[in-house]
């Protein structure tokens, strides 16, 4: 593949993560902070929200565990993860951490379970779709 071809793959790629949402404008104010001194800024701050994030979702998981939820509790961590993924521009996972903590404040049960399922695949598809942006970004390299 050439040079220009490759260009563009990388720039489809990353229009369609904001196509489908995955992604907001706080994602471009990431990119705009990266430079020739820091190559990989973007990546290393996504890699290190994962990271967080991972602990996060554990903290969720187990409190989600406790009868009867403290609602207050995972109120606070949801908050802590809708925070983090904002600050990378994660636009599903912010839009369903919001639904969660409604579900929160109104004491539903099964909404927050079900709340808190889609959360985690999406967190994970962005995943995967940033990883396979990042990986194209690092292919350039070569070229």
């Amino acid at each position: 593949m050439d040079t220009r071809s490759f260009q563009q793959r990388i720039v489809q790629t990353r229009k369609s993560l904001f196509e489908q949402g995955y992604i907001d404008e706080q994602f471009v104010q990431l990119e705009e902070l990266q430079d020739d001194e820091n190559p990989n800024f973007v990546a290393e701050i996504v890699t290190s929200y994962y990271s967080d994030s991972a602990r996060l979702i554990q903290k969720i998981d187990h409190a989600l565990t406790r009868h009867p939820l403290d609602f207050d509790l995972l109120d606070d961590h949801m908050h802590q993860f809708k925070g983090s993924s904002s600050s990378i521009g994660a636009k599903k996972v912010v839009q369903e951490c919001t639904h969660f903590r409604d579900r929160c404040a109104a004491g539903n049960v099964d909404g927050c379970m079900k709340s808190f399922q889609i959360i985690k695949q999406e967190h994970s598809v962005l995943r995967n779709k940033l990883e396979a942006y990042f990986q194209l970004m690092t292919s350039t390299e070569g070229y």
